[in-house]
């Protein structure tokens, strides 16, 4: 990986800040041993195990796009313009988890049921991208509500969200049917009413203690506003190019309590081959001054029949936050090294870096910089309330080198360039029936030149998520 001259500066500012004001904070090296301690033998039955829970949410999402953007709606079979767009939907999850079966192998399923309900069914506010706003991907529709041929919205649809079993022995976990998976390349997406899952196998062990591994594959997966099973596409290139299988395989390591760093690698089937680095490390004490670095790196290139054309792409992100007490400002640094965008699976949340907002920030040889403000007021004697705010900018997006492919389109985008900053408030019930309950609400504004990809749009946003048990 090459550092750009920005990034070192960072680094060594980075050690300058730790040195100077960060308190001291124990360094001492974790070595790798045999975990002596067996889940499996704790098991306590499939019954007696069991448990039956749930979420429910509520999601609305208002956004206006600016100069001159439109999305469109069919009136009266006729493609109509509009500068808005609405969605509100409550999503439900209902889920059975059985516990283990004792012995030396134990078993266990889980199986959840997801039920949508749109409460805004206006097919004027349910608009889509066809053919709309300037830099929007044309053909992206409506990904948020569930709507039919021609725009209605479903007034309500269910689904099998999880469906797995599984087979344990010790620390080590196979889990084999449509279950939710996490990694830096294939992740759990969770920012609408319904998330994301995915069919397939896994494998988790955790027979070394600091030192955990994984290994899945998957081919197909269940998109959060959809009720049948799709394949594997990219985010950003051709949606018509699809991976009939996505290999992965990860291991997370913890050489001490302050550092945890991961290494995966990811084959999407005809698409691409996609390493990845990941290193965060906490350093100092909150309550006077501790500094977190966390540092992402991806490699992608292509493979097989090359569905997307040549990709070559270097990514990384670098970023640094100071916390003190109620207060943590972080600053980050991203840059992506490649004509083509650096792109992720589509309904995945395969992207760990530090500038991935409304806006990505990852249009081809982009640079970033986001400047970020926590505030926590439990340390007001308002546990629970958090609000947040921060600014990003991105430029040098330069497409002009790209040779064709699947993200053809970008060798419009030289010396393109945009902006985005937001506020948030979240809030999370501490005790009580309603505890866990979680309130956050977002206001998000981008601007963009003529050609980046994302255009320009301000977007509310008021996602409520109440937790229930059921047994």
């Amino acid at each position: 990986m090459k550092l750009s001259s920005t990034a070192l500066l960072a680094l060594a500012i980075s050690s300058i800040t730790a040195t100077a004001y960060a308190e001291t904070q124990s360094q001492e090296f974790t070595p790798v041993t045999v975990n002596t301690k067996s889940a499996q033998a704790e098991a306590t039955g499939f019954v007696e195990g069991q448990s039956i829970s749930g979420t429910t949410r509520n999601w609305y999402a208002n956004e206006q796009l600016k100069r001159g953007g439109t999305f469109n709606y069919k009136k009266n079979g006729v493609s109509t313009p509009t500068d808005r767009r609405i969605n509100w939907v409550q999503g439900t999850i209902i889920k059975y988890n059985s516990g283990f079966t004792e012995g030396t192998v134990g078993f266990s399923t889980e199986v959840a049921a997801y039920n949508a309900i749109a409460l805004e069914r206006d097919r004027e506010n349910l608009a889509s991208n066809n053919g709309g706003a300037p830099g929007t991907r044309p053909g992206a529709g409506n990904n948020r509500t569930l709507t039919r041929e021609g725009g209605d919205a479903e007034g309500q649809w269910s689904k099998l969200g999880l469906a797995n079993v599984k087979a344990r022995v010790s620390n080590t976990t196979l889990t084999a049917g449509r279950m939710n998976f996490s990694s830096p390349q294939v992740d759990v997406i969770g920012n609408r009413a319904l998330p994301s899952s995915f069919e397939g196998i896994a494998i988790h062990s955790e027979e070394l203690n600091n030192l955990s591994f994984d290994l899945a594959t998957f081919d197909r997966n269940s998109p959060r506003t959809e009720e049948s099973l799709s394949k594997f596409r990219s985010e950003y290139g051709d949606s018509s190019a699809e991976a009939d299988h996505v290999n992965t395989a990860g291991i997370t390591y913890t050489p001490f309590a302050s550092l945890t760093t991961s290494l995966w690698g990811t084959q999407a089937e005809d698409l691409w081959n996609q390493y990845y680095f990941g290193a965060s490390h906490v350093l100092g004490d909150s309550s006077v001054l501790s500094l977190t670095t966390g540092l992402n790196y991806y490699k992608t290139v292509d493979q097989g029949k090359k569905l997307l054309g040549e990709i070559d792409n270097d990514t990384y992100s670098l970023s640094l936050g100071l916390t003190h007490q109620a207060h943590s400002l972080t600053f980050s640094y991203q840059e992506v090294n490649g004509n083509e965008y650096f792109d992720y699976l589509h309904e995945t949340n395969g992207i760990y870096l530090a500038n991935s907002l409304l806006s990505d920030f990852n249009g081809p040889n982009e640079k970033s910089f986001q400047i970020a403000y926590g505030l926590n007021m439990a340390e007001y004697g308002v546990p629970g309330l958090k609000f947040n705010i921060y600014q990003a900018r991105g430029w040098g997006i330069d497409g002009t080198h790209y040779k064709g492919g699947g993200y053809d389109g970008v060798q419009s985008m030289d010396g393109e360039h945009h902006y985005e900053y937001g506020i948030g408030a979240a809030y999370a019930v501490q005790s009580g029936p309603l505890k866990a309950t979680a309130i956050r609400a977002t206001y998000t504004a981008h601007r963009a030149s003529e050609n980046q990809a994302d255009g320009s749009i301000n977007e509310f946003r008021l996602v409520t998520t109440i937790p229930f048990n059921i047994l």
